[in-house]
């Protein structure tokens, strides 16, 4: 197995460097930086098992070599490992049959591994979403926003990008007079609702199936003094049939999988008055349909799917609705993930004594393979505005930069130019 593994680190590393030590304690090395490029990694794999779990199965056996510790990064961290690794994947994904063929087998399997109807959906949240509420706050900024931040300039703090990004959606959606019914599917710890709510007078329903989140949230909108404005629910966006004026779904679209892409915008039909405004922002992909890694699935994200946008319009187009707005943020969610790995990384130590050693290496190899899936790979974020009018938003988009300097002044920050 060694061999194999030698053979398949050969014609996989082309560009960077890449040094491995085996068992037995020699150590081969692979690729070259004198062209002048700065990717190299080395490390140590310390079993024969571990050789074969990676020759046989790479795109699990990393992630879980790293977790058992059988595979340990030398004088370099598991993101520069994952680095190297992931600049190089695209070039031998097109020329393994073998990768290729695992790859179409789970296009294949998506009608099974996306069922995720109500109940499978609510243990699927569960897995994630209802860890200890405090490893979350160890690693995110205080309003707990786990999604894609909004840099306008590329050097703010987590807290003022993701302020950014909540003023982002806001003027997307119109919130032009007080007392608009918003309905925000996927609510997390409530800090999207509450933020409309609070700073655009909005009266807003938020669904989650996080047990965890809902707690957080009820228990943040009684603090702020806004229970009577917000109200939280443990409910699947299926059986929501109250109408609303806007809705608002962010981060939550990856975990509904396509066969449920025509429930999901029916629900939205439905729920959306006439003249209503909604926005999708999640994660996507440049490339054509794929799959979701097998490790992502099996320790992350389970049922989760990150679609082609050519997976997420037909469906809508077919529901009868309107795309009024479409942008594609490419690096942002690559900033945000570096923030947070550094937040994860300053409280390592804690994490590690609410969970074990395993644990942190799971959620550093999670956080680092995400930040490079944006950064090398072809991941993106897209906001999708949604309407059932085409008359319900105005006739050029100047308006969501006008709302979004409006409301910076507001929350006394300054604007895309400085104002």
């Amino acid at each position: 197995m060694k061999l194999i593994l030698d053979q398949i680190l050969s014609r996989l590393i082309r560009t960077g460097q890449f040094d491995v030590r085996w068992p037995d304690g020699r150590q081969s090395f692979y690729g070259n930086n004198n062209g002048g490029d700065e990717r190299s990694a080395a490390i140590h794999i310390i079993t024969d098992a571990a050789i074969r779990r990676l020759a046989i199965n790479p795109s699990l056996a990393v992630g879980e070599a790293y977790m058992d510790g059988a595979l340990q990064p030398v004088a370099c961290t598991i993101y520069d490992v994952l680095r190297v690794l992931m600049s190089n994947i695209g070039a031998i994904e097109m020329e393994s049959l073998v990768v290729r063929s695992r790859a179409a087998l789970r296009r294949a399997l998506r009608p099974m591994t996306q069922v995720n109807d109500a109940r499978r959906a609510r243990r699927n949240v569960a897995h994630h979403y209802d860890l200890n509420g405090r490893l979350y706050s160890l690693f995110l900024d205080r309003d707990r926003q786990y999604s894609c931040a909004y840099f306008q300039h590329g050097d703010e703090t987590i807290e003022e990008a993701q302020a950014a990004k909540k003023r982002h959606i806001a003027a997307k959606l119109l919130l032009d007079r007080p007392g608009l019914e918003v309905l925000d599917i996927g609510c997390g710890w409530g800090g999207m609702a509450l933020t409309l709510a609070r700073d655009y007078g909005a009266r807003v329903t938020g669904i989650t199936l996080s047990s965890e989140q809902l707690i957080e949230a009820r228990r943040r909108a009684t603090a702020e003094g806004l229970a009577d404005r917000v109200r939280f629910e443990i409910m699947d966006y299926r059986a929501m049939n109250q109408q609303f004026d806007r809705i608002v779904s962010v981060g939550m679209f990856e975990h509904v999988g396509v066969p449920n892409y025509p429930a999901f915008f029916t629900t939205l039909k439905r729920c959306l008055r006439r003249d209503g405004v909604a926005l999708l922002h999640a994660i996507g992909r440049f490339e054509p349909p794929g799959g979701t890694n097998p490790w992502i699935a099996k320790y992350i994200f389970p049922g989760g799917y990150v679609p082609s946008l050519s997976e997420v319009l037909a469906p809508l187009e077919r529901s009868g609705l309107r795309s009024t707005d479409i942008e594609v943020l490419r690096l942002h969610y690559a900033r945000t993930l570096a923030h947070w790995r550094k937040r994860f990384e300053a409280n390592r130590d804690t994490i590690a004594s609410i969970y074990d050693e395993r644990f942190c290496r799971m959620f550093e190899f999670y956080l680092a393979g995400s930040q490079l899936a944006f950064e090398v790979q072809d991941h993106m974020v897209f906001q999708l505005q949604i309407t059932r009018q085409q008359d319900a938003v105005p006739l050029i988009r100047d308006y969501i930069t006008n709302n979004e300097r409006k409301n910076a002044r507001a929350d006394g920050f300054a604007s895309q130019d400085g104002d």
